[in-house]
């Protein structure tokens, strides 16, 4: 990964997003959290507070939003949708965000599946197009040749966008292997990876390399491993939701102590990891209260001496510390 230069560029200041021609902020706010599913995150997030957080997005500094169809079933755009009509309308110039799910049900994911998923989420936000709309997790419910096939979910993303129902389209999942095939069909405009291009886990390097020289953007969900890379590996020995081997919470142990040395918070180092990448056109920084977003632009913008990202990368655990 490219170490040259020690500024951080501004987490306000928009970038082109890939080919699309959009302008995003390099921190594009998640709002997973504000579905509120404690089954997952630990914690609910009420109604207000949602709608508070929404509000604050709106006024603060960025200008991306993610969310999805199927967050805490629909409540997540429904929470965003009560502050766009609210305001009567999404920001100018922001750049709003949804995927595509599957039936949550039955796991259909057919194109007339898609239709409706998308048809679900305008409804919601309160919007009749979106900028961008994304095929969420196909690898949990179709194959990569399903998905392709005439009449299938691709399909129906593309109609969608030539409808003018999405402005663009993209890709969001986990498997890099998957992903690196749908970025290959030059379908898709935006490719979002979670968990996998992190200050311990590299594993993403190869997907960030094809999209940018297919001038598809790329978008980095999860910075912080759901948690590990901010609470530590005792206080959150999992990573990205699951169980972790324990030569990644010691290499993860190991980078905090070096963070602490120099004074700088882990959290603040796993967000500017991704920052500082230019092939990144985005980082995903989920935000459960308004106060988050202050937060977030603090810890972008913190001071990071060389040496420490020396010393990371020397703690970097084995690829083998990842297979299952």
């Amino acid at each position: 990964m490219p170490r040259d230069g020690l500024t951080v560029p501004d987490p306000a200041l928009r970038r082109p997003f890939g080919r699309t021609g959009l302008a995003v902020t390099p921190i594009c706010v998640g709002t997973s959290p504000l579905a509120s599913m404690p089954g997952l995150y630990g914690y609910e997030v009420g109604e207000e507070r949602a709608r508070a957080t929404v509000e604050a997005v709106f006024d603060g500094p960025f200008n991306f939003l993610d969310t999805s169809n199927n967050y805490g079933g629909g409540s997540a755009e429904r929470r965003i949708g009560a502050v766009v009509r609210q305001r009567g309308g999404v920001p100018g110039g922001f750049v709003l965000a949804t995927k595509v799910d599957a039936d949550p049900d039955t796991g259909d994911f057919s194109g007339d599946r898609v239709r409706r998923s998308a048809e679900e989420s305008l409804e919601r936000l309160g919007v009749d197009r979106v900028p961008l709309l994304y095929l969420h997790d196909p690898e949990f419910h179709i194959t990569f040749e399903e998905a392709m096939a005439p009449g299938g979910a691709v399909e129906a993303l593309v109609a969608l966008r030539d409808a003018g129902v999405a402005g663009h389209i993209g890709v969001a999942g986990g498997p890099i292997g998957l992903l690196r095939d749908f970025v290959a069909t030059d379908v898709f405009d935006a490719v979002i990876s979670h968990n996998r291009w992190t200050l311990v886990n590299r594993e993403a390097d190869p997907l960030l390399d094809e999209a940018r020289d297919r001038g598809v953007a790329f978008v980095n969900g999860a910075p912080y491993g759901g948690g590990m890379l901010v609470k530590g590996p005792d206080a959150q020995p999992r990573y990205a939701y699951r169980d972790t081997a324990e030569p990644v919470r010691e290499a993860v142990r190991a980078m905090r102590r070096a963070c602490d040395e120099h004074s700088v918070p882990l959290a603040a180092a796993a967000l500017q990891f991704s920052l500082r990448d230019p092939r990144v056109a985005s980082t995903i920084v989920g935000v459960s209260e308004p106060e988050r977003i202050e937060e977030t632009l603090r810890l972008a913008t913190l001071p990071i001496p060389r040496a420490l990202w020396d010393e990371l990368d020397r703690h970097l655990p084995s690829p083998a510390a990842w297979l299952d």
